[in-house]
C-alpha cells in the first residue's frame, strides 16, 4: 500500500509543477566530473591521491583555475556517486558527506570551489539508494533540495538506480520543483531517458526537456574507442528524434569527455571533441587534470571546437550522408551537419569510424547534405588548424581524405 500512496501523492504534487524555468544551461554546460576516471574509489588510506574526497575536488578546481580551463568556459566541478555517509544525520535526516573523506563538510568545499570562480555539482538518486549504495532521495526530495541549496550547490545530477522507470515522469518533475523552490539556481541533470533506452521504452523527450536542463540517454562511457563509437552511432540513429528537443536550456548528454585519459589515440580524441561539439553536448572532462599531456589539454581548450559546441542556437547536429553508400548507411564514413550562427552557417564533420583499414577520400556537394545556400557562396574553414578550405555553392564538389579513426571538422559561413 505504501508505494501506491506515495505514487498518488507524487501525482497530486505533479499537477502543481510548472516546468523548468531556471535560466541555466543556455548553452551546453562545461566542466569536470569525477566518475569515469575515479569511479567509486573510497580507499583514501591506500590511495589518497585518487579517492573520492574533498582533496580530489579541490585539486581539480585548482587546475581548472590555473591551467586555462576556467577561461575556456569549463566551470562546473561535479561530484558523482560515493561522496555521502551511508547513513543520514539521525536528528535532521539530512544527507551528510563522509566525515573521513570530506572532513570540512560540503559547504566548505563549495566555498572553496566558488572562491576559484567555479561552480560545484553533486549527485544523488531518485531511489532508496544510489547506484553505489548510498542514501537516495526517494522520500526526501524536498529536504535534499534544500540541503543542496544550503550548501551552495550549483548543479544536481539525479540518477535512476533502485527505481522503476514508470515512476520517472513523476519523480523527476517533482525534484525539479523542489530545486526551483529553494530559490537557488541549481542546474538539473537527469538520467530519466537512460534507463528507458536500456529497456527499449517509449521516451517523451519534449516532457523531459520541460523539466531537465541536461539528460543522459545512453550507457555510461568507458575509457575506450569502442565506447565513443557506440555513442556516436546511437546519436546518429537518433531514435525517437531526441535531436529535435536540443536547444537553450535543454541538451542531450552523451556522457563525459575521456580525452586526456588513457584509452584514445590523438586522432580519436579529436573525434570525440568534434562529435560532442556537433551534438551540442555538455563538455564534462573526466581526465585527471593533474597529469594531462599538453596535446590533449590544447585540444580540450581549443577555441574553435568550443565555439561550435557553445553556439547559441544549441542545435544538435545530425548524421545526414554516407558517401560510400550512395547516401545510405553503408561503409565506414559518414557526414554530419549542424546549423550554427550566423544564419545560413553550418558545422560539418566527416567521420571515418574504421579502425584497421585504409583511410577514405570523401566527395560530396553541399546539396547532398541538405545545405542550400540560396545562391550564396559559403566559405569553409577547417577547425582544428583554422585553415581556409575554399568557397563553395550548392553544386560545388568538395573532396577530403579522412584517415581511419579520424574526423574532418569544418564550418561553413556565408562569404561577404
Amino acid at each position: 500500500m505504501l508505494p501506491l500512496l506515495v505514487s498518488l501523492c507524487l501525482a497530486a504534487m505533479a499537477s502543481d509543477v510548472s516546468g523548468l524555468d531556471n535560466g541555466l544551461a543556455l548553452t551546453p554546460p562545461m566542466g569536470w566530473m569525477s566518475w569515469q576516471r575515479f569511479g567509486c574509489n573510497i580507499d583514501c588510506k591506500n590511495d589518497p591521491k585518487n579517492c573520492i574526497s574533498e582533496q580530489l575536488y579541490k585539486d581539480m578546481a585548482d587546475h581548472m583555475a590555473a591551467d586555462g580551463y576556467k577561461e575556456a568556459g569549463y566551470e562546473y566541478v561535479n561530484i558523482d556517486d560515493c561522496w555521502a555517509s551511508k547513513e543520514r544525520d539521525p536528528k535532521t535526516f539530512r544527507l551528510v558527506p563522509d566525515p573521513e573523506r570530506f572532513p570540512s563538510g560540503m559547504k566548505a568545499l563549495a566555498d572553496y570551489i566558488h572562491g576559484k570562480g567555479l561552480k560545484i555539482g553533486t549527485y544523488g538518486d531518485m531511489g532508496f539508494v544510489t547506484c553505489g549504495g548510498y542514501p537516495g532521495s526517494k522520500f526526501t526530495m524536498e529536504l535534499d533540495a534544500q540541503t543542496f541549496a544550503d550548501w551552495g550547490i550549483d548543479s544536481f545530477k539525479m540518477d535512476g538506480c533502485a527505481s522503476r522507470t514508470q515512476d520517472f515522469d513523476i519523480a523527476y518533475p517533482i525534484m525539479e520543483m523542489w530545486l526551483n523552490k529553494t530559490g537557488r539556481p541549481i542546474m538539473f541533470s537527469c538520467s530519466w531517458p537512460a534507463y528507458m533506452t536500456e529497456h527499449k521504452e517509449h521516451i517523451d523527450y519534449p516532457k523531459i526537456a520541460k523539466f531537465c536542463n541536461i539528460w543522459r540517454n545512453y550507457a555510461d562511457i568507458s575509457d575506450s574507442w569502442g565506447a565513443v563509437q557506440g555513442i556516436i552511432n546511437f546519436y546518429g540513429t537518433d531514435d525517437q528524434n531526441f535531436s529535435d528537443v536540443s536547444g537553450p536550456g535543454n541538451f542531450n548528454d552523451p556522457d563525459m569527455i575521456i580525452a586526456g585519459s588513457r584509452g584514445l589515440s590523438p586522432s580519436q580524441e579529436q573525434v570525440q571533441m568534434a562529435m560532442w561539439a556537433m551534438f551540442a553536448a555538455p563538455l564534462f572532462l573526466s581526465a585527471d587534470l593533474r597529469d594531462v599531456n599538453n596535446q590533449s589539454r590544447a585540444l580540450m581548450l581549443h577555441k574553435g571546437i568550443i565555439a561550435i559546441n557553445q553556439d547559441p542556437l544549441g542545435k544538435m547536429g545530425k548524421r545526414v550522408f554516407w558517401p560510400q553508400g550512395g547516401g545510405k548507411p553503408e561503409g565506414d564514413t559518414q557526414v554530419w551537419v549542424k546549423p550554427i550562427l550566423p544564419t545560413g552557417s553550418y558545422a560539418i564533420a566527416v567521420f571515418n569510424k574504421a579502425s584497421n583499414h585504409d583511410g577514405s577520400t570523401v566527395q560530396f556537394k553541399l546539396a547532398d547534405l541538405g545545405i542550400n545556400p540560396q545562391g550564396k557562396k559559403l566559405l569553409m574553414t577547417e577547425i582544428f588548424e583554422g585553415k581556409a578550405a575554399g568557397v563553395y555553392d550548392a553544386s560545388s564538389t568538395f573532396s577530403v581524405y579522412v584517415d581511419v579513426s579520424s574526423v574532418y571538422f569544418a564550418k561553413l559561413v556565408p562569404s561577404s
